[in-house]
């Protein structure tokens, strides 16, 4: 039974450990090699808690099967100070991290030791930059294929295709692109290149281009069905001769304008529905020429001025489908560059996390170093706390170096973001890179003037 008692008086658990911690003086190897371990314990746990167990159970014969034992046959003492153990753990165990407070897993932790163990095991020089790179490509690789998981179950959940128009399918797409991008921020780590986001914007890109294209595919193969089943009348007159008597063409006008009409009363079909349209009427001009020239009930003045006015419908029809075109192309363009702001600036935000959290982190280790060199000094290592300086004094350059940004500048690294995101989108949207250049460098404009 461990005596929780110094110099006859009692003292708590955690006054045993520190007491069990101190530096026993003189320069004998054996002294130093005993104080080895408890320097190595003040060093790397700030923080310490000690717990005193008592023996789970008094009974010999249980002790050799004691995973076999049921709780109530566990002494109490024993089961009183489990449940205080496991309470502190669950109440105060920080998650484990790694640098800039990037949380690490179960997982995570197991192939950090497994990168670890392996090195080791086959004789090389273990390296935890190394091991945590390994655990950084593993998770990032995961992260992305999360989050264009997400984003693909999410477009097909949301969109009812066809859509009505192309802004339609846009928002949401932007709307799954900035969750799906949120996904990939939270879990990856150590992605100064941006390597792996680069991968998921071109995952998500190729999945949006398919989103579009069977988007239009619907909506083609709906307003073909459409118009094939209001112009069965038409096509059937036409095929008659019905039309070809005096004044057959005012009769073709007017059953021609009838499909369209019609046509454009029926609901949802989608982004394909003016160039269906066009198609078919295109595809009468040289019917109705026929129909024109045959009318007999028309002067030829009539008739010439009947052709010329086709002829500036279909002009204008072309013109209304290139403007239709047009305006497709710059909502496409004015989401992508909205998309590419949103991740600008989530990675932003996510960096200037990262830098806070670093900064905590380097604080707190000044203020344990500090700690510690107080007591080496109360115990009367002087030469030992002398040796702190170095460390205290270059951490101290380093937090003032973390807070004015010198160390960690999102603005360059912002700059780079920007250029690798807008290189791996299709050449089109390439042209957005100097607005992106032009985000960063207000980013950057913002930063210095605070």
């Amino acid at each position: 039974m461990l005596e929780l008692e110094l110099d006859g008086y009692p003292i708590t658990e955690d006054e045993y450990l520190e007491n069990a911690l101190r530096l026993i003086p003189g320069g004998d190897p054996h002294i130093q090699n005993s104080n080895m371990p408890r320097e190595c314990i003040r060093k790397f746990f700030p923080k310490r808690k000690c717990f005193v167990f008592d023996r789970p159970t008094n009974d010999r014969k249980q002790l050799l099967h004691i995973e076999e034992l049921p709780d109530d046959e566990l002494d109490k003492n024993f089961r009183e100070q489990s449940k205080n153990f496991c309470s502190y753990i669950f109440d105060h165990a920080k998650t484990k991290t790694l640098g800039y407070g990037i949380s690490v897993t179960g997982s995570g932790l197991g192939t950090l030791v497994q990168s670890y163990l392996e090195t080791i095991n086959s004789g090389g020089v273990p390296c935890l930059e190394s091991a945590v790179k390994t655990l950084a490509e593993r998770e990032n690789s995961a992260a992305v294929q999360k989050a264009a998981d997400h984003y693909s179950e999410q477009m097909a959940q949301r969109l009812s295709l066809p859509t009505d128009t192309l802004l339609e399918l846009l928002e949401v797409h932007a709307a799954c692109e900035r969750e799906a991008l949120t996904i990939f921020l939270e879990r990856s780590f150590k992605d100064d290149t941006q390597e792996f986001q680069k991968k998921l914007v071109v995952m998500i890109e190729k999945t949006k281009e398919d989103f579009l294209q069977k988007n239009e595919d619907v909506s083609l193969k709906c307003c073909q069905a459409e118009l094939k089943t209001l112009s069965e009348a038409l096509m059937t007159s036409i095929s008659s001769g019905a039309f070809f008597v005096p004044g057959g063409h005012s009769l073709y006008l007017k059953a021609k304008n009838k499909v369209e009409e019609d046509y454009k009363l029926v609901p949802k079909k989608g982004v394909k529905a003016t160039e269906v349209l066009q198609s078919f009427l295109r595809s009468q001009e040289e019917v109705e020429l026929a129909i024109l020239l045959a009318d007999k009930a028309l002067t030829e003045g009539d008739k010439a001025m009947g052709v010329e006015c086709a002829k500036m419908q279909a002009a204008e029809r072309e013109q209304e489908l290139l403007r239709e075109k047009q305006k497709e192309e710059e909502q496409k363009m004015e989401a992508q560059q909205r998309s590419l702001q949103e991740s600008i600036a989530q990675l932003e935000e996510k960096m200037n996390k990262e830098r806070e959290n670093h900064l905590k982190l380097q604080e707190m280790t000044l203020e344990h170093k500090l700690k510690m060199q107080k007591e080496l000094l109360t115990e009367g290592f002087k030469k030992k706390a002398e040796d702190l300086n170095k460390d205290i004094e270059q951490l101290k350059e380093d937090i003032e170096a973390t807070k004015s940004g010198s160390h960690f500048n999102v603005s360059a690294i912002l700059d780079v973001a920007s250029i690798a995101l807008v290189a791996v989108l299709p050449g089109p949207y390439k042209v957005l890179g100097m607005g992106v250049k032009l985000l960063s460098d207000a980013v950057k404009g913002r930063k210095d003037s605070s």
